[in-house]
């Protein structure tokens, strides 16, 4: 599954540090950043995904998250 979240993140640094932390709570996904997208697209590919989770992690590091429809 393929889970796609709207992010107010701008900085690459921003982005890594995020990703690393999110790695630690789901360790065998792929996640990545499209900052060139004017959402800002957090995407997570995983066996599964709590959404929930997810928001409360990037909320936790001092930036915006939600899923995108």
């Amino acid at each position: 599954m393929i889970e796609v979240f709207k992010t107010n993140v701008q900085e690459v640094e921003q982005s890594h540090l995020i990703v690393g932390k999110l790695l630690e709570h789901f360790p065998n996904s792929i996640i990545n950043f499209d900052l060139e997208d004017c959402d800002k697209i957090l995407r997570i590919h995983a066996t599964s995904v709590c959404n929930n989770s997810v928001i409360e992690l990037v909320n936790s590091c001092g930036y915006h998250c939600e899923v995108l429809p």
